[in-house]
C-alpha cells in the first residue's frame, strides 16, 4: 500500500520551497559524480516539489531519467532580507527520486511560462509580449518532479543546530520517467574551462557553498558552515549532523537578486577527503555556468547571446522528442 507523502510534509518545509527563488538540485553522472545547479522549485499538484530545464539544455534532466536519485536544498546563504527584519528560514534538505516530464512539451512550456513569469518574473518585467514570444528556446522546458523521501531540516537556519529529520511512512509510489529521446545527444554547447583557479576567484565573493556528497547512496547536499581556500581546493566545516562523507563532490557557489533579476553561479567538482564535520576537497575543475551580472544592458546583451546560440539547438531536441517546436503563449486567467 502507497502512502500519499504531500500530506504529511513538515509544513515549514513545504511553505518555504513553495516561496523560494532558488534551491540547489543535484543529480548524478553516469559515474555516480553529484552536479548541483541552482534552480527555481514549485510545488507540484500532484504532492512532489518540482524544478524544471531548458529543452535546449536538457543534461539535468537526463541525468534524472537515467539515475532517478536526486536532491534539493533550500537554503538561504544570507539568512534575512535586505532590511534584517525577517526571521531566518530554515535550511531544508529533500532527498527523493525524480520523473522527468517531456512527454508532452507544449504543455511544459505552458506551465513554465505561467508559474516562472508569477514567480520570478521581474526580469521580463515591462517587455513587449510580441517579444517574450520569441523567447522559445528559454521558455520551453523539461520539468523534474522530485517524490520526497527524506526531508533534514535545520530550523531558523542555524547549522549548529541538530537537525530535524522527516522520513516518509511505508511505500511511496514514484511514477516513471516519460522516454527517453530518441537518437544521439546533440555536442556539448562549449568546451570546459581548462583552469578552475578564475572561477574559484569568482566564486569568493558569493559566500559560503554548497557541497554535495554521496552517501548511502544518494546525493547529499548541504549548506557550509565555513569555506577556507587552499592551494588544491577548499576546507570545509559541513552542518550540524551530517558526517564527511569521502569520493566524488560538487561545490556551488552562487548569489541571485531578490527577484532572480541578475545571479551568478560558480560550479567546481572534485574529490573529498575528511572525517566528523571536517571535508577537504580537491578541485578537479570547473564547469561551465551561465550567470547574468552587470547592469541590466550588460545583462540583456548576455541572455540574447546565449539566446543566439541555443535557439539552433531547439528545434533538433524537439524532433529528437518527435514533437513540434512548442509554442510560447500568454498565460490565460483562471
Amino acid at each position: 500500500m502507497t502512502t500519499p507523502v504531500s500530506t504529511m510534509w513538515p509544513r515549514e518545509t513545504a511553505e518555504l520551497f513553495d516561496r523560494a527563488m532558488v534551491c540547489e538540485y543535484a543529480s548524478l553522472t553516469r559515474d555516480g559524480r553529484p552536479v548541483t545547479w541552482p534552480v527555481t522549485p514549485y510545488v507540484g499538484a500532484a504532492g512532489t516539489l518540482d524544478v524544471s530545464t531548458g529543452l535546449t539544455y536538457p543534461d539535468k534532466a537526463e541525468r534524472a531519467r537515467r539515475d532517478p536519485r536526486v536532491a534539493l536544498l533550500c537554503s538561504d546563504a544570507e539568512g534575512t532580507g535586505p532590511d534584517g527584519a525577517r526571521p531566518r528560514a530554515p535550511v531544508v534538505l529533500v532527498q527523493g527520486r525524480a520523473t522527468v516530464r517531456d512527454a508532452d512539451l507544449q504543455a511544459g512550456t505552458d506551465r513554465y511560462v505561467r508559474e516562472s513569469l508569477a514567480k520570478t518574473g521581474a526580469g521580463f518585467a515591462g517587455m513587449p509580449w510580441f517579444l517574450v514570444k520569441r523567447l522559445g528556446w528559454y521558455f520551453a522546458r523539461i520539468w523534474v518532479e522530485v517524490t520526497p523521501e527524506r526531508i533534514v531540516w535545520w530550523p531558523e537556519g542555524d547549522l549548529s543546530r541538530t537537525p530535524e529529520i522527516w522520513t516518509a511512512p511505508g511505500d511511496v509510489a514514484v511514477p516513471a520517467s516519460d522516454p527517453a529521446p530518441a537518437g544521439p545527444r546533440l555536442p556539448s554547447r562549449s568546451a570546459p574551462p581548462a583552469d578552475w583557479r578564475p572561477f574559484a576567484d569568482r566564486a569568493a565573493r558569493l559566500g559560503e557553498p554548497v557541497v554535495t556528497m554521496v552517501a548511502d547512496g544518494m546525493p547529499l547536499a548541504v549548506r557550509t558552515r565555513s569555506a577556507v581556500r587552499t592551494e588544491a581546493g577548499f576546507d570545509l566545516r559541513l552542518p550540524a549532523g551530517v558526517q564527511a562523507a569521502e569520493g566524488p563532490v560538487c561545490l556551488t557557489f552562487h548569489r541571485h537578486g531578490p527577484a532572480m533579476e541578475w545571479q551568478e553561479n560558480v560550479v567546481l567538482v572534485g574529490t573529498a577527503t575528511g572525517a566528523g564535520d571536517r571535508l577537504g576537497v580537491r578541485v578537479e575543475r570547473a564547469l561551465n555556468d551561465w550567470s547574468l551580472s552587470g547592469n541590466r544592458r550588460e545583462r540583456n546583451r548576455s541572455f540574447l547571446g546565449q539566446g543566439r546560440l541555443l535557439r539552433k539547438r531547439l528545434k533538433a531536441e524537439a524532433a529528437r522528442r518527435g514533437q513540434p517546436v512548442p509554442r510560447v503563449r500568454r498565460p490565460q486567467p483562471d
